[in-house]
């Protein structure tokens, strides 16, 4: 018995030291490269949205969505950015994350001409990726809540992507603390994806944003 205790012990201090250094490694890599005001951040041909749902379960509207969206109208009617790439997860005939968000960017002033979608960012690995391999993107500016922006950073950077990213608006209360707390293990995953090597679930042809 004590000798399983043990090993549990040496398998949670492991464990706890990963995530740790993972999220050190994270945020010391896009430190200074992330933004909340439109006056200080440079600008860039695409605004890359990372996608989210529009709706929860419950039938409210998402924070993560509605914030995102200001935070990419901000951008845009600044001129910090000429295009919107909304990047989100389209499995599903009944569930279209980019659709929703593009529809609300039209509302908000964007033109239609202007947003470009990808339908297969199913995670944001394959949002950041597909960016450059499929719309030829190698700079970028990633809009989402910071601590999704730093993880995304990251991985731009190990793909050869120069990425800066524009912080959204973060959402306080149970649910964020949830999200902040999953937020965790999903820096800790993103070791073992460029461990391992892993890739988008699709590329396909190339598409050009002009």
């Amino acid at each position: 018995m004590r000798k399983k205790v043990k090993i549990l012990f040496v398998f949670i201090g492991i464990s706890l030291s990963v995530v740790v250094v993972s999220n050190y490694a994270i945020e010391s890599f896009a430190h200074g490269k992330t933004y909340d005001k439109v006056s200080t951040i440079e600008k860039n041909k695409v605004g890359l949205v990372l996608g989210t749902s529009k709706m929860l379960q419950n039938g409210r509207i998402n924070l993560y969505f509605k914030y995102r969206i200001e935070a990419t109208v901000a951008l845009y009617k600044a001129g910090k950015i000429d295009f919107v790439l909304v990047s989100g997860d389209n499995s599903t005939s009944s569930y279209d994350e980019p659709t929703d968000f593009k529809n609300e960017l039209i509302e908000k002033g964007i033109p239609e001409h202007k947003i470009f979608l990808d339908y297969a960012g199913f995670r944001t690995l394959d949002s950041v990726i597909r960016a450059k391999e499929i719309f030829g993107q190698e700079k970028i500016t990633i809009i989402s809540q910071e601590f999704h922006n730093e993880r995304a950073i990251y991985l731009a950077g190990k793909n050869g992507i120069e990425a800066i990213g524009f912080n959204a608006t973060d959402v306080s209360g149970r649910y964020g603390i949830k999200v902040q707390l999953r937020e965790y293990l999903a820096r800790t995953k993103v070791f073992l994806d460029i461990l391992f090597g892993v890739e988008p679930k699709f590329l396909g042809k190339k598409i050009e944003i002009k």
